[in-house]
């Protein structure tokens, strides 16, 4: 069965698809602040939000331990697009990044045999790393595409540079910084294939908050990223996990919701 292609907006105005903040914005100057655009009000900045972090994370040493530190938030903030659907108890940031850099080690020879899988892991661990101080921004927050790119790019610049710029001779900050660019650019084979594996995992938590609601939150128009998986493997995957929501919800003798442009796999 098919749908129509119209992307479905949310329930908060924006669209499935934005819900997942898989930005693909290739911008490398939009974070390029000039001293006028800091002095904006209004405006945020990564010292906006260090301003109200106490004690502040120590800068331009020679260790790591604070860098150490700022990952604890990654730890602790949820993913907001969750919590916008009465979530209890959500994942946090750092759970869907690891979540995804296990099933990047998932890959079938028939893809582990062009890719760099160990490239594609580490980048499954830090896509989503500037979210410790930008927060994971949704479309009811009203923030663009290109703003958002700028804080993240941002932060990931205060990370790489005045965290870590001096550990190690500043190479282990200098890396996790190209593999953070080489995932919002999504250029590369590995890029393209983690950009696959961050909407099968959300497909796979919306299945375990229907599941373990019994099927009274309907998170379907999520389903709709699934259109936009690339890889033929995971695309399987995807089906895989969607035939399993048509199971699920048949045993509560309902039907579920899915996103236009959907082509729902048989039960």
């Amino acid at each position: 069965m098919t749908i129509s292609n119209d992307t479905p907006p949310t329930a908060n105005g924006g669209t499935a698809d934005e819900a997942t903040q898989t930005n693909g914005i290739q911008d490398p100057e939009a974070s390029k602040l000039s001293k006028e655009d800091i002095k904006q009000n209004g405006r945020w900045t990564v010292e906006s939000v260090l301003s109200e972090i106490t004690p502040r994370y120590a800068e331009n040493t020679d260790s790591p331990v604070p860098f150490f530190h700022l990952l604890e938030r990654l730890k602790t903030t949820k993913r907001a697009g969750w919590c916008r659907f009465g979530i209890d108890n959500g994942e946090s940031i750092s759970d869907h990044m690891y979540r995804m850099s296990i099933l990047t080690m998932m890959a079938p020879s028939s893809v582990s045999s062009k890719l760099d899988i160990l490239r594609c892991c580490r980048m499954a661990l830090v896509h989503d790393m500037a979210e410790a101080l930008v927060g994971d921004i949704t479309p009811v927050d009203n923030v663009s595409k290109v703003d958002k790119s700028r804080r993240e790019a941002e932060t990931m610049d205060y990370i790489c540079d005045k965290l870590l710029g001096r550990f190690n001779g500043g190479l282990n900050g200098k890396e996790i910084r190209e593999l953070w660019q080489e995932y919002e650019d999504s250029v590369t084979p590995e890029s393209l294939f983690v950009h696959d594996i961050d909407k099968v995992e959300l497909i796979s938590q919306m299945v375990e908050y229907e599941r373990s609601t019994k099927c009274t939150k309907d998170l379907g128009e999520f389903s709709w990223v699934a259109t936009k998986i690339q890889s033929k493997e995971v695309k399987e995957w995807s089906d895989h996990l969607f035939r399993e929501r048509l199971l699920l919800w048949k045993e509560f003798g309902k039907e579920p919701k899915w996103a236009d442009g959907m082509k729902i796999p048989e039960a």
